[in-house]
């Protein structure tokens, strides 16, 4: 952090001492150039000060390392934070950082590491500064992935789906852009295993791309637990509605099977989970 002093220019000792006599100071031609512009840096407390308002020194910051209050370790932060704001993050902004990834701040990063980055998000994925600020901020984690390894690879393999927009500062396109291939790559085996056939799955991935972060164990198999035994439906008719996998199955799927089941009445997939339920059971009373 700079401030800047402005006084006049003085054009030679002769010019002080007649203004020490008193002597009245004649403006020359060459009084028209600028002042001149001393610059000192703040205060060290100061940037102490400043870093605290952006959450990037917290309680835990002080008993967590020791080295983080030198001299070096706060110009290389700040340097860090004035790079953001050449991205045009906001203050309130780089807080969010600081809140979601505390480490950004804390690890050895600096600027150099961080540029590919964003020139990935403008090159690669088209995203408009603001768009970039957008996904960086759904995501920050994304500032520590290798763009050659881990992003570009990815962001192939989701245009192979026929992913599109992903330059858009949606939450899901942000952590689609921080996904591993060999992440992507799980649920579409975990399809072929349901009998869906390579061509298949990738086209369910590709037309519901939430589903990459869907926890296989967690949400995706018992889901196709109920569809099956449960429900006593086929993989027929995940094939034709995989939106079925974006519904919750404690607050959708099993309500609204069981009040079908006690009426006896038997509806696709897709009317039965779309409807709102202000239509739904006012249809099936």
């Amino acid at each position: 952090m700079v401030h800047s002093l402005c006084i006049p220019t003085v054009s030679s000792s002769s010019s002080i001492s007649r203004h020490n006599n008193k002597t009245p100071h004649k403006p020359s031609s060459s009084s028209s150039h600028p002042p001149l512009l001393i610059r000192f840096h703040t205060s060290h407390r100061e940037n102490l000060r400043y870093l605290k308002t952006l959450n990037i020194i917290t309680p835990t910051t002080t008993t967590s390392n020791n080295n983080f209050f030198s001299p070096e370790s706060i110009d290389k932060i700040l340097s860090l934070v004035n790079y953001f704001k050449s991205k045009g993050f906001s203050d309130s902004q780089i807080q969010k950082l600081a809140l979601l990834n505390p480490k950004l701040f804390s690890s050895n990063l600096d600027s150099f590491d961080i540029d590919p980055i964003f020139k990935f998000l403008s090159l690669d994925v088209s995203a408009s500064e603001e768009q970039s600020r957008e996904l960086i901020l759904r995501c920050p984690s994304i500032l520590f992935s290798n763009v050659v390894y881990y992003l570009k690879p990815t962001l192939e393999f989701l245009r192979e789906l026929g992913i599109n927009k992903l330059n858009l500062g949606t939450s899901l396109n942000a952590h689609l852009l921080n996904t591993r291939v060999e992440k992507f790559v799980g649920k579409i085996r975990f399809l072929e295993g349901l009998g869906f056939t390579n061509e298949e799955a990738r086209s369910v991935c590709g037309r519901l791309p939430a589903i990459f972060g869907y926890s296989i164990e967690n949400n995706l198999r018992p889901k196709v637990k109920y569809l099956i035994e449960d429900m006593e439906r086929s993989i027929d008719e995940l094939k034709e509605f995989p939106q079925y996998f974006a519904f919750s199955l404690e607050k959708r799927i099993v309500p609204r099977h069981l009040h079908l089941k006690e009426r006896n009445v038997y509806v696709p997939l897709r009317k039965m989970l779309l409807w709102s339920d202000q239509r739904f059971y006012a249809k099936w009373k």
